[in-house]
């Protein structure tokens, strides 16, 4: 059986719940609740970041970051729209893979320095996972500005396709 059925609609599920997320997250004032806005922002740049690692270690490219946020935090918009935009390249991208290609491991480096080896299926793995959880303490800001965040499982993501 081929993984890539389940990767791409996990994939889908990641980039349904960063439409679901950042709307909420620009909804914050940014007078009122400047600080609620930076920290999510920050969170929000931290999983973009380590998407774009990723999507470079995934093609065996260079991907010039140096650690896993940015020194300059994003417009929030500008990131909503980064964070779109990465996640269709990443649809697009296991959309061209074979299984072959999927469980073929490949050498990168961490920004650390330190060698890493994984095969592009655990690559692909990680930034679903990485990403469900740091979206999960964004929605904890969310909750203590008082905005609900999000139902974000696989499962009401499977039952609002349906």
């Amino acid at each position: 059986m081929s993984i890539k059925p389940l990767l791409l609609k996990l994939i889908a599920f990641k980039t349904w719940a960063n439409q679901d997320l950042f709307p909420l997250v620009i909804s914050l004032h940014e007078t009122s609740q400047a600080q609620e806005r930076h920290n999510a922002t920050r969170v929000l740049n931290h999983i973009y970041v380590v998407d774009k690692i990723f999507h470079g270690n995934l093609q065996g490219l260079a991907h010039g970051y140096t650690g896993l946020n940015t020194a300059e935090t994003p417009a929030l918009v500008d990131l909503f729209e980064a964070q779109q935009t990465a996640d269709q390249w990443l649809e697009t991208y296991v959309r061209g893979l074979g299984d072959a290609e999927l469980a073929e491991e490949v050498a990168f480096t961490f920004v650390d320095g330190k060698a890493g080896r994984m095969t592009r299926a655990e690559m692909l793995m990680h930034l679903i996972t990485h990403g469900g959880y740091h979206r999960g303490a964004v929605g904890r800001i969310l909750f203590q500005a008082g905005v609900q965040p999000p139902p974000e499982t696989l499962t009401t993501f499977m039952h609002r396709a349906l």
